[in-house]
Formats: structure tokens, sequence, C-alpha cells
């Protein structure tokens, strides 16, 4: 199928009454045409893993065929200036998450990159250095517990942001680490008290919501029949 041939299906698939849907969630509606992830993810699967497809997809700007970019991109063929090119063009962050689950954290500059992003200013690309922390830390199985470590100093400073994009990414990538294993545990809740000190409400919020979770008898119990 040729790629122009993707965005006319794409385009045949939307379903303009879904889009306020998608506003009400905090979704940019701009180029957007309703198709929920499900029949994107279906969609991926029919076409397979194309490179030169999804730099198409991702130049159309149709809100869907971004995400789906990233789903049938190929990792070994992304390089650092592809992810810098992208990143900056993420307005919102269904896309954002999308590339940095499907496709970022897959490629040799995760976990740089991960860093790299929590230090700028720009909100969604702030929210992908988190959101590639978070991702990593459920995706890749066999890395080891320094690797997450090394997060948690960006942890702690993106923990003030206030902008709710990027607070929810700092938390998410908090409790995804503390949930790998009985001891990434123990370091991320001892990261969220120091957390919970800091004079920030958006701080707090990271703090209590992580402890919430990563302290509960359904988390510790998972845990230990992990370990």
């Amino acid at each position: 199928m040729r790629a122009s041939d993707v965005v006319a299906e794409l385009r045949k698939m939307a379903d303009p009454s879904a889009v306020k849907g998608m506003a009400r969630f905090g979704i940019a509606t701009d180029g957007a045409l309703g198709i929920s992830v499900p029949s994107l993810r279906l969609l991926a699967r029919r076409l397979g893993r194309d490179h030169a497809l999804a730099l198409f997809l991702w130049k159309s700007g149709v809100h869907e065929a971004r995400i789906l970019a990233a789903m049938v991109d190929e990792p070994s063929k992304v390089t650092e200036g592809q992810m810098e090119a992208w990143v900056s063009g993420f307005d919102s962050w269904d896309v954002c998450d999308g590339c940095c689950g499907s496709l970022f954290d897959k490629t040799p500059f995760a976990y740089a990159k991960a860093l790299e992003w929590s230090r700028r200013e720009q909100e969604f690309v702030k929210r992908a250095g988190y959101a590639l922390m978070a991702e990593l830390a459920v995706h890749d199985k066999a890395a080891p517990d320094s690797n997450f470590l090394r997060f948690f100093g960006a942890i702690r400073r993106g923990s003030r942001d206030e902008r709710n994009f990027v607070k929810k990414a700092v938390n998410w990538a908090l409790r995804q680490i503390g949930k790998r294993n009985p001891r990434l545990n123990r370091e991320a809740v001892k990261l969220a008290k120091e957390i919970a000190d800091i004079d920030s409400a958006s701080s707090r919020w990271v703090a209590s919501d992580a402890i919430r979770e990563l302290t509960s008898r359904s988390v510790r119990a998972r845990l230990r029949r992990s370990s």
C-alpha cells in the first residue's frame, strides 16, 4: 500500500463525533480524525514495519497518522535527528506518549534522551523525557537498577513543575520505576518521601500519589511474588 493510500484510508476511518471526546481528555484536536488507538494498532499490524512510511505519515501532520507513524517505524533505523525533529512537533500528550512507548524507548538513544529532554523547558518535550523513563521501566526488562536510579535526580527536579502534563509524567515515571522490583520500590518510596518535603504543591501531589500506589497491598504482593 502506498503511503498516500494509508493517509486516505485514515481519512475514511474518521469519526468526527469522537473528536469532541478527545478534547475532553485534554488531547489536542487540530488535524485529528477521531480514530481510536485500538483501530490504529490493527492497521499498524496489517501494514507492518516500514521506516519510509513512518516518515511520510509524520510529515502529513494528521494527528492519528503521527501516532501510527510511531507504531510502524523501525527502531533500528531511527536517528537521533529524527527523534529531535519529532519531539519538537509534539503538541498533545497522546502523540508524545505514543511515540515514547511505541518507538523511542526501543532506540539506543532512549536513556540519554530521557535525561536530556527532562531538562528542556518546552512542555511536551519535558513530558517526553519523563514518559520515556516510564516506558523504559515497563519495557526494558533486562535493564539494571542503576539505569533507573540515574533518573532520580531528574524526577526530584521535575516534581516542582506545576504544568499538568509534566507533573503527571513525572509521577508516572516514579511509579513505574518503583514497580519494577523490591529494591527499586524501596528506593522510589524513599525518593517520594523526600519529594513530599519540597515546598511545592506539585511535588506534594507527585509524592502522595506515588506513595499511595507503591505502598499499596497489591503492588507489594506482586513484588513479593516476582522476587
